[in-house]
């Protein structure tokens, strides 16, 4: 799956395609800035077909750097993955752990934090995607928000969790680890295992995290935001509200969401995103606001956006 017969370029995939956003780095290889996050394809289940096709349709546009887990869609979403991508597609697939599916709960998933947890989920994620390693897993904290916050026994020492994952690196199992949902000291305490990623909740109106994405910078890994446009959820601001993002999506006859994503690539070289869609437009549109430019003007217009927190809602 993520080996390939055509051989990449900075500048062209795989499949020959430009790359979508241009080239960044992760996990010690070449991929496009703009990647895919596979969660929306669990609101497909009653339509396979199209599913599929989404996927295949983010490798045609270039993008060779897709986001999964086994709790999306209680393994639907790991199974079209591994139907969609072919080995000569060069994808980079990365998994991650800290939940599992719960199909009969509140939320379709609950939190599995423990190590045996972990393991279990590793193992999982191997099984459905029918790989002998995993390229790269993530490491799902909950101790903070936004979303699920850990209780109980489910209240786990991160030096525990990453301990359970090296050892499965040790054993072949897992190739590199990322980690998210992370504030400073958890990242602090990460680096000596060398993640190559942290994925943290982060957008134009919701910058907290600034001192962590540099210290990202300055380690070489890669920024891997989810909820790149603030949150479609209540009770989190938008990047696609903002006046100031309207109007340069007005004056570039580009989306606010187009903006939103732009800007993200303009502030710092090592983001790579990976905006998820169920929807063919949509996930054009996303991999074409990889094109655009944002001059200093227009940066410094979005970079005056107020920066604020917020908590999803799930009713």
């Amino acid at each position: 799956m993520t080996t390939s017969s055509t051989p990449s370029s900075d500048h062209t995939a795989a499949t020959g395609a430009p790359r979508a956003g241009g080239p960044g780095r992760l996990a010690g290889r070449t991929v496009s800035r703009v990647g895919y996050g596979a969660m929306q394809l669990e609101r497909l289940h009653g339509d396979r077909a199209s599913a599929l096709a989404i996927l295949r349709r983010a490798v045609e546009l270039g993008v060779d750097h897709v986001d999964t887990a086994q709790f999306y869609g209680d393994g639907f979403v790991n199974d079209l993955v591994r139907e969609a991508i072919r080995p000569e597609d060069g994808v980079l697939v990365v998994t991650k752990v800290g939940a599992t599916a719960d199909s009969g709960g509140p939320l379709p998933l609950r939190l599995a934090q423990r190590p045996e947890e972990l393991r279990a989920e590793v193992e999982a994620n191997l099984a459905a995607l029918r790989l002998e390693q995993l390229p790269v897993v993530n490491l799902r904290r909950a101790e903070t928000g936004p979303g699920l916050r850990a209780e109980g026994e489910q209240i786990v020492d991160i030096d525990d969790q990453l301990a359970v994952l090296t050892a499965l690196r040790d054993e072949g199992k897992i190739d590199k680890l990322g980690v998210s949902n992370v504030g400073p000291d958890e990242l602090r305490r990460a680096l000596p295992v060398g993640p190559v990623c942290v994925q943290n909740s982060y957008s134009l109106v919701s910058r907290g995290d600034e001192d962590m994405l540099r210290t990202c910078l300055a380690e070489d890994i890669a920024w891997v935001p989810y909820f790149p446009l603030g949150s479609a959820f209540p009770g989190m601001p938008k990047a696609t509200d903002e006046p100031a993002v309207r109007a340069v999506a007005e004056t570039l006859g580009a989306t606010p969401s187009q903006v939103g994503l732009a800007w993200l690539l303009h502030h710092a070289p090592h983001t790579l995103l990976i905006p998820g869609t169920a929807d063919a437009a949509h996930l054009e549109a996303n991999v074409a606001a990889g094109a655009l430019t944002l001059d200093d003007a227009t940066l410094a217009a979005l970079d005056a956006v107020p920066s604020r927190s917020g908590e999803p809602t799930f009713e």
